[in-house]
């Protein structure tokens, strides 16, 4: 089986390189189309064969466009693929646009979250795009969940999680964070990582994505009765996002002062969880996010009851659930594992089990092998003549 998989960065998306790894271990030739970037050099390690172009949809300029659009074309007249397989929001209206809503060739839209889907017109946009060659892989529950209650037939929309390497998650020994910090194992560490997104104005946000300045406030209120608490953010700016991590800086010293700190982007991540004694995930809109690393490592973790944390994160059984942009449920989970360390890391252990079970990318992988195999099936089916009226009626 051959498959081109359309990707807009070869600067982050790891997450893409592990799947298209095992899928060419499991016998598929996989070729992609991506930018020039760091992370080249690692795919054609792995044996993907490499097309050098970026295809996200020129939103401010779409004049581009047609050249794109041509671009593609030729790409997919040069590779032939049995299968179509798109990652991102922008890429995917390219492909469509590109080659029409009846191509002969089935495409797939895994979805990496679900951000575009929770705001209509995004979602509306990307649903009147697509035709009878479209299938949808949700990389969480309520991704799948969402597009068939937007009126695609089920036989259209499948479940794979993007799964990582489980066996690189050893924990570390405990020491190093709180030696680096000059701090005894009195003071409670909370801990949040993740890069910092600069809110979306045109989609209504005030507060950056994933939360930020929720946890600031929830830890001001923490304060008011556990003061022997620090709350420790790794992670710095995506996307040259300076201004706004100088501004949750600047807030986070405003309500915390000496109590938040911030250790910016960090090569060492793994390393420096077996010190925290709570990981926070308090994300406006997110897949499954960084909950997978958390309880991969085994260290109690609170979400916000959104997107895909609900798949990992189960109430009182691997972890806290709360809701989004509530600081004051947020500080009262936060006070809640303090209060009881043995249960949050009897928790957390079998926390580590479920991420085990879900994550595993070589079983994710075998999960999309599958996939391609059925809409091949599906789409020998229902291709030209077009036969089928059973999408976006």
């Amino acid at each position: 089986m051959k498959v081109l998989q359309l990707l807009k960065t070869s600067v982050g998306a790891t997450w893409a390189l592990r799947q298209m790894s095992e899928l060419v271990k499991l016998g598929v030739e996989v070729h992609t189309a991506l930018p020039d970037g760091p992370l080249i050099g690692a795919y054609q390690a792995a044996g993907v064969h490499i097309h050098l172009d970026q295809f996200d949809f020129p939103l401010r300029q779409p004049w581009r466009l047609p050249h794109m659009a041509a671009r593609l074309r030729s790409l997919v007249a040069e590779v032939r693929p049995d299968v179509i397989h798109s990652h991102f929001v922008g890429i995917t209206l390219t492909m469509r646009a590109a080659l029409g809503k009846h191509h002969p060739i089935p495409r797939v839209f895994q979805v990496p979250g679900p951000l575009h889907l929770e705001h209509a017109y995004t979602r509306r946009a990307e649903l009147a795009a697509a035709g009878d060659s479209d299938y949808w892989v949700g990389s969480c529950r309520w991704t799948c969940d969402r597009y068939r209650q937007s009126g695609i037939a089920p036989q259209r929309v499948f479940l794979a999680y993007y799964g990582v390497d489980i066996e690189q998650f050893v924990t570390a020994q405990p020491g190093k964070l709180r030696r680096e910090l000059e701090l005894g194992d009195d003071v409670k560490l909370i801990g949040m990582v993740a890069y910092m997104y600069a809110p979306k104005r045109f989609l209504g946000q005030t507060r950056g994505l994933k939360g930020h300045e929720d946890l600031i406030d929830a830890v001001a209120i923490c304060l008011e009765t556990r003061p022997n608490l620090m709350c420790v953010f790794i992670g710095g700016a995506w996307n040259n996002a300076t201004t706004y991590e100088q501004q949750v800086r600047a807030y986070a010293k405003e309500r915390l002062g000496v109590r938040a700190i911030f250790l910016g982007t960090r090569r060492d991540v793994p390393d420096l969880y077996p010190d925290l004694d709570v990981v926070v995930h308090p994300s406006h809109s997110e897949n499954v996010g960084g909950a997978v690393e958390s309880l991969l490592l085994a260290r109690p973790t609170i979400a916000t009851d959104v997107g895909g944390f609900p798949d990992l994160v189960l109430p009182g059984e691997t972890g806290w659930l709360v809701p989004s942009r509530s600081p004051q449920r947020l500080a009262q989970a936060i006070l809640e594992v303090l209060a009881d360390p043995e249960r949050a890391q009897a928790m957390a252990n079998s926390g580590q089990i479920l991420a085990r079970q879900l994550f595993d990318v070589r079983d994710n992988a075998r999960q999309v092998l599958e996939i391609y195999e059925t809409v091949l099936s599906h789409y020998t089916k229902v291709k030209h003549p077009r036969a089928t009226q059973e999408i976006i009626t």
